[in-house]
């Protein structure tokens, strides 16, 4: 996942230094964290358009994918949590011996736990898009722009291309 290593990514992007190193630079404490370098913008944008955007992309896809399986209507545990529930409401048992035998616990549907699951994988997944995108805008001094907007433009781009 391109979110993982970002920071690497974005420090890949960074132009070298053109001066040479100077060892007597070493010699002196940093009192004051040394300014980072300026990050190509023409590289930043290469590397989101082709890198990051297209990662996001592909991970929306799948979730969309997984989102449409879980809300398939066809329930195939169904008549077996329909048996198991009758049978559970016919289930006599001595609540002295076992106090939580008299309790019924019915399972959720298949749908239901997999809806829940895409759901907060969508969580998970705007929550890394949006620390992954402030170390973006960090880097590349993107102009006060959301992922959300940003991601939406790419694809609208992308949709234009021929």
């Amino acid at each position: 996942m391109i979110d993982d290593s970002i920071v690497q990514n974005l420090n890949a992007l960074m132009t070298p230094s053109r001066a040479k190193w100077d060892p007597a630079s070493a010699a002196e404490r940093q009192i004051r964290p040394v300014e980072r370098r300026p990050t190509d913008p023409q590289a930043c944008q290469i590397f989101k358009d082709d890198v990051l955007f297209q990662s996001w992309q592909t991970r929306s896809d799948v979730l969309n994918y997984c989102a449409a399986v879980a809300l398939d209507p066809s329930d195939h545990d169904l008549a077996l949590k329909q048996v198991e529930s009758a049978k559970e409401r016919e289930r006599v048992v001595d609540e002295r011996l076992d106090p939580y035998s008299g309790r019924f616990f019915p399972r959720e549907a298949r749908t239901e736990v997999l809806a829940n699951l895409i759901r907060n994988e969508r969580s998970v997944e705007g929550i890394i898009r949006s620390r992954t995108w402030g170390l973006v805008s960090e880097r590349c001094g993107d102009a006060g722009m959301g992922w959300e907007e940003a991601l939406n433009n790419w694809r609208a781009n992308k949709k234009a291309q021929p």
